[in-house]
């Protein structure tokens, strides 16, 4: 069987559409996605490098645990002494407080929110835990307590390191900032339109 020409094009094969930037595909992140991770990786950023700053509190606001030598052994010079624990009690006073405070500047600079912003959040506060923990053990007293026990000599009162007993502490930070930032969510965050059209009074 042969084919005329009689004018009508043969159908072809529509082009396929373009993908869109908001594709839902699987493994395809969405525009708004996209428009999150940018702020999302500042606040972790600037969260993290906030953590200099409670380290460096933590230096100078920790009581220090004097100890001391009769040139064969270390001792506490007052074993009653509770400076030990005070150590951990300032590092997670600051934490809270940092905590809060960094919610609420994150809160109040990008009220719309977003998972990947309190992701972001939550993971620059415990970098800036960390960070401040190692930061303080290294501006404080030496870790070599035997070497700082010789230096000084026999008798001599000097400071023990600088440490953190309870490393459950360096969660008082993140945990702060995500109680803190929901409940600023929850009181004056975006609402949903649906809620809006039951509350006439919104």
């Amino acid at each position: 069987m042969t084919w005329h020409d009689d004018g009508v094009s043969a159908p072809q094969t529509p082009p396929s559409p373009p993908i869109a930037d908001d594709d839902p595909r699987p493994g395809r992140p969405t525009a708004a996605l996209r428009a999150e991770l940018v702020p999302a990786a500042v606040v972790a950023v600037a969260v993290t490098v906030a953590g200099v700053l409670l380290g460096l509190l933590w230096v100078w606001l920790s009581p220090r645990v004097p100890l001391i030598s009769d040139g064969k052994a270390v001792y506490l010079k007052n074993t009653e002494g509770e400076q030990a624990i005070g150590a951990d009690g300032v590092f997670a006073l600051l934490g809270l407080g940092f905590g809060a405070l960094s919610a609420a500047v994150v809160f109040w600079l990008r009220r719309t929110g977003g998972i990947a912003l309190v992701a972001g959040l939550a993971v620059g506060s415990l970098l800036a835990s960390l960070l401040a923990w190692r930061l303080g053990m290294w501006l404080g007293p030496t870790s070599d307590v035997a070497a700082h026990a010789r230096a000084v000599g026999k008798g001599v009162v000097f400071d023990a390191p600088l440490r953190l007993g309870a490393k459950g502490m360096l969660l008082a930070w993140p945990v702060a900032a995500m109680a803190v930032h929901l409940l600023l969510t929850a009181l004056w965050g975006p609402r949903d339109p649906e809620e809006l059209l039951e509350d006439p009074g919104a």
